[in-house]
């Protein structure tokens, strides 16, 4: 089997691609609950629960990521002990999708990838967006087929995916991190686009207007409800959007996530059963899941999130330097994020890309107080320190209400 071992004139092997695996055992169990969001809510009635939670756990996909025995007995339905690391990753492929989009439908690029970290005393959340342009070094990759895939020294990251599948993905990012993934998760076209319908809608700032003609999308300068395919063409669209580059994309995605998130948290969509069953049965629907996340598992890390302020919800992108052809790792910013990550520190931001991606939405008002109970702090736990990360670590909180930076196609 060949390989590639340098950025410049040697040619990869075929990128491998793999048919659904088999679901395990785990999938027949039912009454569990519900997944993901459908954790918080806090007035879900037990009909709706015991017909949510045996559709879903028919529908939802797993695949073994290859780092350890496959998963063990379903724990007690509450929140996740400890601290989480789980990797998200949304693939780029339109097969089956009712979005069409592209010259190569069939193509399973990690368009993509994102770390989730949750603290050890879920007080704080970080999730770290990976530009899909940096080139990585890529170690070996268990071929769900039988045996291995090479090793790569220097590939881009959203090659992995199609390389080795999401277990390659999780590798990769453990390898580049340092820290251990156990929980991975992936979505396709379909399921960003039920998800934004699920929850009516998330309202996105736009700054200036965004004219693509790759994804198809054309927004006036005001704020939007973005709700299925145009929710999707706005997360996709990267000529439309800063200075066309996926770091500037990146920002803009965290525009859109976090006005998720603070909707999703907000009262009206936790006490509404019918929102909160349509994101968790979406979100199943169009994932593939590791074997080590089931429903249990899934509502777990909800229940974790639940309780976190919106301003220790942090997205950062991994810091990047310009390369021929695409970006590499800033090493020295980045082992300064990650060894936060992994010594539980929560991190804060000196820095944000204002004016290229995102910029402070002038008509924001102050988001909303959180509505879940204060968690009681626990007597024998210290209070983790905030480390300040570098002026390149860019980002922002779940609590800032920003703008997407628009370009048109005059700029372009």
């Amino acid at each position: 089997m060949s390989t590639t071992n340098r950025r410049g004139d040697a040619q990869p092997r075929p990128l491998a691609r793999h048919g659904q695996l088999p679901r395990p055992s785990a999938m027949k169990l039912i009454g569990k609950g519900l997944a993901l969001l459908v954790a918080i809510a806090v007035a879900s009635t037990v009909s709706i629960v015991a017909i949510a939670a045996w559709d879903l756990s028919r529908s939802i996909q797993t695949v073994h990521l290859g780092t350890g025995p496959a998963a063990g007995p379903v724990p007690e339905i509450s929140a996740i002990e400890g601290g989480v690391n789980m990797l998200l990753v949304g693939s780029d492929s339109r097969a089956d999708s009712t979005y069409s989009y592209g010259e190569d439908p069939e193509s399973e690029l990690n368009d993509v990838t994102m770390l989730l970290h949750i603290s050890q005393d879920h007080t704080s959340a970080t999730v770290v967006s990976f530009p899909r342009d940096t080139f990585v070094p890529i170690p070996e990759c268990p071929d769900p087929e039988g045996g291995t895939f090479d090793a790569m020294e220097s590939q881009k990251i959203n090659t992995t995916l199609s390389y080795g599948g999401l277990a390659c993905t999780v590798l990769t990012v453990e390898q580049l991190t340092g820290l251990t993934i156990p929980f991975a998760a992936e979505i396709k076209f379909d399921g960003v686009i039920e998800m934004s319908n699920a929850v009516g809608g998330v309202p996105v700032c736009v700054a200036a207007p965004i004219e693509d003609t790759h994804t198809e999308l054309y927004l006036d300068a005001g704020t939007h409800e973005l709700q299925g395919v145009d929710a999707l063409k706005f997360l996709r669209t990267r000529y439309g959007v800063g200075d066309g580059s996926d770091v500037t994309r990146i920002s803009s995605q965290q525009v859109f996530l976090s006005a998720l998130v603070r909707k999703v948290k907000s009262a009206d969509t936790l006490t509404d059963v019918s929102k909160l069953y349509g994101l968790a049965k979406a979100a199943v629907s169009n994932m593939v899941f590791s074997d080590s996340l089931n429903i249990d598992n899934l509502v777990q890390i909800a229940k974790a999130l639940q309780p976190i302020d919106l301003s220790q919800i942090v997205f950062v992108q991994y810091p990047t330097v310009e390369a021929d052809g695409g970006l590499e790792p800033n090493t020295e910013s980045a082992d300064a994020l990650f060894t936060a990550l992994s010594t539980d520190q929560a991190v804060g931001l000196t820095s944000t890309d204002e004016g290229r991606g995102s910029v402070v939405d002038p008509n924001a008002v102050p988001a909303p107080t959180d509505s879940a109970a204060p968690v009681e702090p626990d007597p024998a736990a210290s209070t983790p320190a905030v480390a300040e990360l570098p002026d390149d670590v860019l980002g922002q909180t779940a609590a800032e209400a920003r703008c997407t930076v628009g370009r048109t196609l005059d700029d372009q």
